[in-house]
C-alpha cells in the first residue's frame, strides 16, 4: 500500500520561473518642519482626521456581543467610548481563558520607507495586543494582508523590501510566524476620461492582524484612566528612543506634508522586552489603564484615555526633546501607561530595566481639561468636552448623513453633558444562585431554545439556561414543522434573536407567520401557552415574533408590535436599563434595580395600537423594563433610548407573568466577563444570571 509519489513535473510539466526586474525609486521627501505650527491648530486637526478621531459611527452598527463570548470589544468604560486596544473572547461559556485580537497598519510610511511601514505594522499589532494577558510574545500569530500596485515604477521593489524585512528579518527576530495572509496585487485603476487617460495608485500597504491565546480575560487593560483608585501617574513608554520622526505623520500629512525619515521599528529586542515587562505588569496588576502610542502620536494616545475616563489630565512634556510639538505628534511606538502613585517607582523601574524609555508625564486633575506644560511653559489648556466634541465630529457627520439626524445630533450634544456614566443599582445579590436546590437535585427540566433562520443568539441562550439548571434543547421551527419535536414535551419556550430574515421588514412577524398560516403549528403554539406550568420568554427576533403571537398568550393583548429604530439605523449598544414591578416570572425579585445590557436590533420600537391600549399595559405593571439615561431617569433621547421607544419600554409581560418578551439581550451578558463594563465587585455572575435562575425557581 505505498502512497502515490509523483515528480512535481508529471503533475504541473516545467512551467517556466516568473522572472521580474524592479527598480529603486528614492522618495525625494522634504524634511518636515514643526517650528512654524501653532500647537491649538495642529490639536484640532489631528482629531479630526478620519485616521485619529471617533469611529463610533460604524461601530455602533455592527453586532459586537453576539455567541455570548466577547470580553472586550471596541467600546471602553462607563461612557462607552470607543478606544480599546485590542478585541478579546472567551474559549468557552465557563473559562476565563481566551483569545485576543489586534491589528497595525502604517501604510501611509510607504510612500517614504517601505520596510519600515510593514515593520511598523508589526510593532503597531504587537503593542496594541499587550494590552491582554498573553504568556509570551511567542504565542502571538500574525496574519498579513498584503496589497500593492504590481507592475507600476518602484512599487514592486517596495514590496519585495517590505516582505523580506517583515518575513525574512524581523519576525525572526521576535520569534513570531505568519501562518496565514492574503494579497492584492492589483491596486491600481485606469480609465479614460474624453481624451484624458487618468489613473489611481494605492501605495504598497501591509495589514496585520495579531491573534494570540489569552491567559485571562478578566485582566484586560483598557484605556479608561480610573479615578476611583486614589493617587495615580501617567508614565511614558517611549520604544523610539527619543526618536521622533515625522514622516507620514498625522500631523505631517494635515499640513500637505509627509516627511522625509519615518518611524521605524530599530530594535526587535527591546520591543519583546518590553512585551515581557507589559505581561509581568498586568499579572502584578500594577497597571490601572493602557493605551498604545500611534496614529496623531502622543498627544492622541492621551486625550483618548482622558475620553474613556471622562476625566481631565495635567502633563509636562519637559524631558522629551527640544521641540514640544514633535514630542506630542510624532508616531513612534510606545504605550502610555496609569499606575497607581505607590507602584510608580516600581513599575517605572521595571520597564526601564528591560530597555524602554519611561518618561513621568504627570496625572489627573479634577476640572475636566486638557492641560500641557513645558517645564513651566504653558502648551495647550482646553476643556476635556471640546476635544472630545472635535474628535467626535467626524463621526457625528457621517452618522448624519446616513441615520436619522436629529438622533445623531443627541448623541453628539451629549459630549459636552454632566454625563455620570453606566452604573449599577440591584436590589438583589448577583451571586446569591437562588436554583441552587433545584440544580443540586439533579432533575433538569428541558426547555426548547427556539430558532427559525438567521437566528445567532441560540448558543448563549442555551449555555445561560443550562448554567440555571435547565436541558436546553436545540429545537427548529422544521422540527416543529416535520414533527420531529413537540412544545408539549418542553416546560419553556425561548424564541431567541439575531437576524432571523436579515432582521429586516418586520423579520420577527415572519417568522410569526409560520406559525398563524400554519394550523398544526399554531395549534400547537396555543395549546403550550395555555398550559399554567409553561413559561416562555422572547428576545431580539423572538420579542418581534412572539409580540405577533399575542392572540395565542392568554394576557398579552395589550402587548405591543416592534419596528424600525427611531434612529433609522442597526443598534448595538450597552445600554442601561430598569427593572419594574411586574408579574414576569423571569423578574420576581428584581424590581427597582437598574444595570446595563447589551441591545443588538435593527427593529426594536414598541409600537401600540393606540395610547388608550400603551395606558392600559402601564396601568395593569406590565411593563417589564424600561430604558434609562445614566441620570437614572427614563430616557427619552438618543442614544439612551436607542430604538426611540414611548416611555422606554424595552420589555412586557403577559398578565400572568408566564410570558416576558425584552428586545435587550440578557443572555450575552449574565456572566460578568461578558459586560462590556462592570463593578469591579461582581464576581462569576453577572447581573443578569437572575432571570435564568428565577425560571428555573418557577418550574419547581
Amino acid at each position: 500500500n505505498d502512497p502515490v509519489d509523483l515528480p512535481m513535473s508529471v503533475l504541473f510539466g516545467k512551467a517556466p520561473k516568473m522572472h521580474r526586474v524592479a527598480e529603486r525609486e528614492q522618495a525625494e521627501g522634504k524634511p518636515f518642519d514643526t517650528a512654524k505650527l501653532n500647537i491649538e491648530d495642529a490639536v484640532f486637526q489631528v482629531l479630526r482626521h478620519p485616521t485619529v478621531a471617533s469611529k463610533n459611527y460604524l461601530i455602533t452598527i455592527g453586532d459586537r456581543t453576539v455567541g455570548g463570548m466577547v470580553a472586550r470589544d471596541q467600546m471602553v468604560g462607563p461612557w462607552q467610548v470607543p478606544v480599546a486596544d485590542c478585541a478579546v473572547t472567551t474559549v468557552t461559556y465557563d473559562s476565563t481563558a481566551g483569545e485576543a485580537m489586534a491589528m497595525g497598519e502604517r501604510t501611509p510610511l510607504a510612500l517614504i520607507n517601505a520596510p519600515a511601514s510593514g515593520r511598523m505594522a508589526i510593532g503597531e499589532a504587537i503593542t496594541n495586543i499587550a494590552a491582554a494577558r498573553i504568556g509570551q510574545m511567542q504565542d502571538i500569530k500574525l496574519s498579513a494582508n498584503w496589497m500593492s500596485a504590481a507592475g507600476h515604477p518602484g512599487e514592486d521593489e517596495k514590496l519585495y523590501r517590505a516582505v523580506q524585512a517583515v518575513g525574512m528579518e524581523l519576525c525572526p527576530a521576535l520569534g513570531i510566524t505568519i501562518p496565514v495572509g492574503k494579497d492584492s496585487m492589483s491596486m491600481r485603476t485606469t480609465w479614460t476620461d474624453g481624451d484624458e487617460d487618468k489613473a489611481v495608485t494605492s501605495p504598497m500597504s501591509l495589514i496585520i492582524t495579531a491573534f494570540s491565546p489569552v491567559l485571562d480575560v478578566r485582566k484586560t487593560l483598557t484605556p479608561q484612566l480610573r479615578t476611583d483608585v486614589g493617587e495615580t501617574q501617567l508614565l511614558l513608554l517611549d520604544l523610539g528612543a527619543g526618536a521622533m520622526r515625522m514622516g507620514g505623520s498625522i500631523l505631517a500629512q494635515v499640513n500637505q506634508q509627509m516627511g522625509d525619515t519615518a518611524p521605524d521599528l530599530d530594535n526587535p529586542a527591546l520591543l519583546k522586552n518590553f512585551f515581557d515587562a507589559m505581561q509581568i505588569s498586568i499579572e502584578q496588576g500594577d497597571i490601572l489603564a493602557y493605551h498604545d502610542r500611534s496614529d496623531g502620536g502622543l498627544l492622541a494616545t492621551l486625550v483618548e484615555m482622558s475620553f474613556a475616563g471622562r476625566v481631565g489630565i495635567s502633563v509636562d512634556v519637559f524631558g522629551l526633546g527640544e521641540d514640544p510639538i514633535a514630542a506630542l505628534f510624532n508616531e513612534e511606538l510606545g504605550a502610555v501607561i496609569q499606575v497607581s502613585a505607590e507602584h510608580t517607582n516600581a513599575v517605572a523601574e521595571r520597564f526601564s530595566d528591560a530597555g524602554v524609555d519611561v518618561h513621568l508625564l504627570g496625572g489627573l486633575n479634577n476640572h475636566q481639561t486638557v492641560e500641557i506644560i513645558n517645564k513651566k511653559s504653558p502648551l495647550f489648556k482646553r476643556s476635556r468636552a471640546d476635544l472630545q466634541r472635535t474628535w467626535s465630529e467626524t463621526s457625528y457627520r457621517m452618522a448624519a448623513l446616513r441615520d436619522n439626524a436629529d438622533c445623531a445630533w443627541e448623541e453628539f450634544d451629549n459630549i459636552a453633558s454632566d454625563d455620570p456614566g453606566l452604573s449599577v443599582n440591584l436590589s438583589y445579590d448577583p451571586s446569591d444562585d437562588i436554583a441552587a436546590p433545584y440544580v443540586n437535585s439533579g432533575v433538569r427540566p428541558a426547555v426548547a431554545i427556539l430558532r427559525e433562520q438567521g437566528v445567532n443568539s441560540h448558543l448563549e441562550m442555551a449555555a445561560a439556561f443550562d448554567r440555571a439548571g435547565f436541558d436546553a434543547v436545540d429545537v427548529h421551527m422544521s422540527d416543529l414543522l416535520a414533527g420531529r419535536r413537540q412544545l408539549s414535551d418542553f416546560g419553556g419556550v425561548i424564541a431567541c434573536g439575531g437576524f432571523s430574515y436579515g432582521d429586516v421588514l418586520g423579520a420577527g412577524e415572519g417568522w410569526a407567520k409560520t406559525v398563524l398560516f400554519n394550523e398544526q403549528i399554531r395549534d400547537q403554539f396555543q395549546a403550550f401557552f395555555q398550559r399554567p406550568d409553561s413559561f416562555s420568554l422572547g428576545v431580539c427576533n423572538g420579542c418581534q415574533m412572539l409580540s405577533n403571537l399575542k392572540t395565542l398568550i392568554p394576557g398579552a393583548e395589550l402587548w405591543p408590535r416592534f419596528v424600525r429604530n427611531h434612529s433609522e439605523q442597526f443598534e448595538a449598544r450597552f445600554s442601561l436599563v430598569r427593572v419594574e414591578e411586574s408579574p414576569s416570572i423571569f423578574l420576581q425579585g428584581m424590581a427597582g434595580s437598574h444595570m446595563p445590557i447589551a441591545i443588538s436590533h435593527g427593529e426594536g420600537r414598541a409600537e401600540f395600537s393606540s395610547q388608550k391600549a400603551m395606558d392600559r399595559l402601564l396601568a395593569s405593571n406590565q411593563v417589564a423594563m424600561r430604558f434609562l439615561n445614566n441620570q437614572g431617569q427614563i430616557a427619552a433621547t438618543y442614544p439612551a433610548n436607542p430604538n426611540g421607544s414611548p416611555d422606554g419600554i424595552t420589555g412586557v409581560s403577559s398578565s400572568d407573568g408566564r410570558a416576558t418578551l425584552m428586545m435587550p439581550h440578557p443572555e450575552r451578558v449574565y456572566r460578568t466577563v461578558q459586560n462590556s463594563w462592570h463593578p469591579d465587585d461582581w464576581g462569576e455572575d453577572g447581573a443578569w444570571m437572575r432571570i435564568f435562575r428565577n425560571a428555573r425557581k418557577f418550574v419547581d
